[in-house]
């Protein structure tokens, strides 16, 4: 495209609506690119590695941007010899821990890069060891040892250091925050996350395209259907599989069902960090009959395995688009009352307004994404922006909020369920009949694509390359959590220690979703 011509970058074309572009570039235009997509509005959507060795004869690190037309992944070759790559973290801060991860997996550094401490590693494999290449024995024991992890230090009169976590009183999953304080006021937060490798990558290695599926939607069980969707459409993508018309309109379907249900139970949680247990008592209530009526009539009650390659596994029936109608008019009739308490509530106003803010300025430059930077003035929502079948025919109405605070993340959820109910209105009014299913193409070796979906978080990009047989060699899901934990660690200056779960919580990110 013209926005690389006189980048010297040859491009090829995997997808042309919306237009997913390939290059493979060397180190200059490597950092070049990154630039010149910064400069113009762009963003770091994910950054991974891989062990090419025995197609290419050198390892490999992938960048995904995007820009005005699309998405570029880029291929950056580099040699076993001096496995080191430029660093971006200057261009895009939310490289920095995405760098590090591809150090403790592959052994491929960031050249000059300011921070390098290990992130996913743990000890809980050798500092000589990464387990993503293609060497790497899966059968070992590795004794583990003492992780003295360099936590950066406050000093100053009257400073000191609350450590949380890992290990949570709730069922949350482990991460531990490490705060400086004066009194009670937060002058620093360091997370250290990590806690819940669990080898997905690694495991996605010669499953067949329609195993992966399955796996892919674990990859962050809250977002199972973005993860699968994002998945197939990967799959299809590689394969030239195209999929009926009613099971895109369903995959739709499915995904603002999620989107509604993640919104309800933080909207409740939100209430409860609060001290307004009604609020938990009323959400939870409209979440959990949600559910019921997805295991009912979709087989599962948070969605899992429905969505898979080459289309769903069912189709619904009139009953159950009927009971989604009654859904909604509960829905539509309750909210209004509920979003009236809240904005009401003396109590919960005091809690949320001011509280965590992250201003619009900052949001854009550390690439604060999705829900949370819809709320502080970043309107990016790939529904909008780059909308696939069939969000190109739904007008999405995207909701934003300027003042980067717990309320206004508050209000983006609020606004963010009345339009999806919106949404699935039309969709099943709408929604064509036909098949749901057709089988996936066979695919040959060294195949590519490319998933893009807005999850309720945002968005989710999955990058898959095949091998011979319908399978996966390299398979790299990314959560927009990566992006968005640095800037809780910012959104917490300056608040004090017992607002922190409640800033926390407007985030609700995903510890599982960036430590694969």
């Amino acid at each position: 495209m013209s926005f690389f011509t006189d980048l010297d970058i040859k491009t090829q074309q995997l997808l042309a609506q919306p237009p997913i572009l390939q290059a493979t570039v060397n180190p200059q235009q490597y950092r070049a690119v990154a630039e010149r997509v910064q400069q113009n509005g762009g963003r770091l959507v994910a950054l991974w590695g891989s062990d090419d060795r025995e197609r290419e004869m050198n390892m490999a690190v992938h960048a995904a941007l995007a820009f005005q037309e699309g998405l570029l992944w880029l291929r950056l070759p580099v040699g076993e010899g001096r496995p080191v790559f430029p660093d971006l973290a200057d261009i895009f801060p939310v490289a920095n821990r995405m760098q590090r991860a591809i150090y403790d997996l592959l052994g491929l550094r960031a050249d000059k890069a300011v921070d390098e401490r290990p992130w996913l590693r743990h000890t809980a494999w050798p500092a000589d060891s990464f387990p993503l290449r293609r060497d790497f024995e899966l059968e070992q024991d590795f004794a583990g040892g003492f992780d003295d992890y360099p936590f950066v230090k406050v000093e100053g009169e009257g400073v000191h250091e609350i450590p949380v976590g890992p290990v949570h009183a709730g069922i949350i999953e482990p991460g531990h925050f490490r705060f400086s304080i004066v009194g009670e006021r937060v002058l620093r937060l360091e997370e250290r996350l990590g806690y819940v490798h669990k080898g997905i990558e690694k495991r996605f290695e010669g499953m067949t395209l329609e195993e992966g599926v399955r796996l892919a939607g674990r990859v962050s069980g809250d977002s199972t259907v973005a993860y699968a969707w994002a998945y197939c459409m990967a799959a299809e993508m590689a394969t030239a599989t195209m999929p009926p018309s009613r099971a895109e309109w369903l995959r739709a379907l499915l995904l603002e069902r999620e989107r509604i249900a993640n919104h309800l139970g933080d909207l409740g949680y939100l209430g409860n960090d609060a001290a307004f247990a009604f609020g938990l008592a009323q959400f939870s209530r409209l979440k959990e009959d949600m559910l019921r009526l997805n295991h009912t009539h979709f087989g599962h009650r948070y969605l899992m395995d429905y969505i898979i390659p080459g289309g769903v596994v069912r189709n619904i029936s009139a009953e159950g688009i009927a009971a989604i109608r009654q859904e909604i008019e509960v829905l539509q009739r309750e909210l209004p009352t509920l979003k009236i308490i809240y904005d009401e509530h003396a109590g919960l106003q005091d809690r949320f307004l001011t509280t965590g803010q992250v201003t619009p300025q900052l949001a854009a430059k550390l690439g604060l994404t999705g829900l949370t930077g819809r709320a502080s003035g970043q309107a990016v929502d790939l529904r909008v922006q780059f909308p696939g079948v069939p969000y190109d025919r739904l007008d999405v109405h995207m909701a934003t909020h300027s003042n980067g605070d717990v309320a206004a993340r508050v209000s983006v959820r609020f606004d963010e369920i009345v339009e999806s109910l919106r949404l699935i209105e039309h969709i099943i009014e709408h929604m064509p009949e036909g098949e749901v299913h057709v089988p996936v193409n066979c695919v040959t070796d060294g195949k590519c694509g490319v998933g893009w979906v807005e999850g309720w978080r945002g968005e989710i990009l999955v990058a898959l390359e095949t091998t011979q047989d319908n399978k996966i060699y390299r398979c790299h899901p990314h959560d927009p959590s990566w992006q968005n934990w640095p800037l809780l660690e910012y959104a917490v200056i300056g608040n004090i220690v017992p607002d922190f779960p409640l800033i926390n919580k407007s985030f609700n990110l995903s510890y599982s979703g960036q430590d694969l």
